[in-house]
């Protein structure tokens, strides 16, 4: 048996952990950097935002619709959100875990993202990083406009 793949990617932010937080479970503010990619065009975000809530993001991009799921376990504002997530292709069945931890810094904050992974999406691992790299930049955009 294999172990999970399990990645994480830090980030700081020059905003409090309270507003870091609270743009993951807005949709005003989640559409523009949850899934978003430059190409796509964010056709639904729907958020319910309470422990064994779902999410529903859906951006269209130039290679067809891209569905993301969450269901949410753990909602400990400001300091954790712990999400069960799938995503197309895997669709509904395959879910993976991502765990945000957010710590307050002099500057603002640090958020550490946890994504743990069945072994069998190991070939995923490096894309996924890329993935969630890009999603906190994201946010960091959201944070620098305020909005």
């Amino acid at each position: 048996m294999n172990a999970p793949i399990i990645l994480t990617v830090t980030r700081d932010f020059h905003a409090s952990p309270e507003r870091v937080f609270d743009a993951w479970l807005s949709p005003e503010q989640a559409r523009r950097f949850l899934f978003a990619t430059p190409d796509g065009e964010m056709m639904r975000c729907e958020i319910d935002a309470r422990v064994g809530g779902r999410a529903l993001i859906v951006e269209r991009r130039p290679s067809g619709d891209a569905h993301h799921r969450l269901q949410f376990e753990v909602i400990d504002r400001p300091h954790r959100l712990v999400f069960l997530f799938a995503a197309d292709p895997a669709g509904e069945g395959e879910w993976t875990r991502v765990s945000i931890d957010i710590a307050q810094t002099a500057a603002g904050c640090t958020l550490r993202l946890t994504h743990e992974m069945a072994p069998e999406w190991a070939a995923y691992e490096e894309q996924t990083r890329k993935g969630w790299g890009m999603i906190l930049a994201g946010l960091d955009r959201v944070m620098e406009t305020g909005k």
